[in-house]
């Protein structure tokens, strides 16, 4: 499917295996994909050129810049090293999770009131949060795309409070290879969270539904 929407360059910040994956799908989907990781470009040069060749190696200012779109995909305790003035304006979708194993408890980076994206687009105060491209491991990301309408395509939810902005995110998700669900405003997202019922799933899309409240 060609990448025919205003949308033609995607930031990712993060490269680890969940950065890359995105970074190999939008490649694949027509995007031009500039990869941060979490210092210098450099670090990641090699990598970048193995793993995602025609990819730009960036810092993560770049990646905020110069993306009209840009992914989250670093560890959730690290929220606050996200470049906050770069990315002013800008649609961003929140890929974050929280593992406990990396970020240790949950309420010392999230308060118990709020989903991880809502705490994520309180600090992102001038960027469009949409939670995203979180619920499916990155093996399932890696292996899973097919055409639209094709049988067995898998789905992925999301949720922001603007429903331009869900749009937009829909439309990449359908590029990507898989049926985009929209869920509704920002706070639904705390349904496709490690310890709800869609958190992993690898599911068609009135299977997935039936997993959202």
């Amino acid at each position: 499917m060609k990448n025919n929407t205003p949308v033609k360059s995607i930031g990712i910040l993060g490269a680890g295996k969940v950065g890359v994956v995105l970074a190999q799908l939008a490649l694949k989907a027509g995007y031009s994909v500039h990869l941060a990781g979490s210092g210098d470009a450099k670090k990641i040069a090699l990598t970048t050129k193995i793993l995602t060749p025609g990819a730009q190696a960036v810092t993560k200012e770049e990646a905020a810049q110069k993306g009209d779109v840009v992914i989250l995909a670093l560890p959730l305790s690290k929220y606050r090293t996200i470049p906050a003035k770069e990315l002013a304006g800008k649609l961003v979708i929140d890929a974050m999770n929280h593992w406990y194993e990396v970020d240790g408890p949950r309420e010392d980076t999230v308060p118990t009131e709020l989903s991880s994206s809502e705490q994520v687009q309180a600090f992102l105060k001038d960027a469009r949060v949409v939670k995203a491209l979180s619920h499916m491991g990155y093996h399932e990301l890696h292996d899973g795309p097919k055409q639209s309408g094709e049988p067995g395509r898998k789905a992925i939810a999301l949720a922001g409070d603007n429903a331009q902005d869900r749009q937009v995110v829909a439309h990449l998700i359908d590029l990507l290879g898989f049926d985009p669900l929209d869920i509704g405003e920002l706070a639904h997202g705390v349904q496709l969270e490690p310890g709800h019922p869609a958190f992993g799933a690898n599911l068609e899309t009135d299977a997935l539904r039936s997993l959202i409240k």
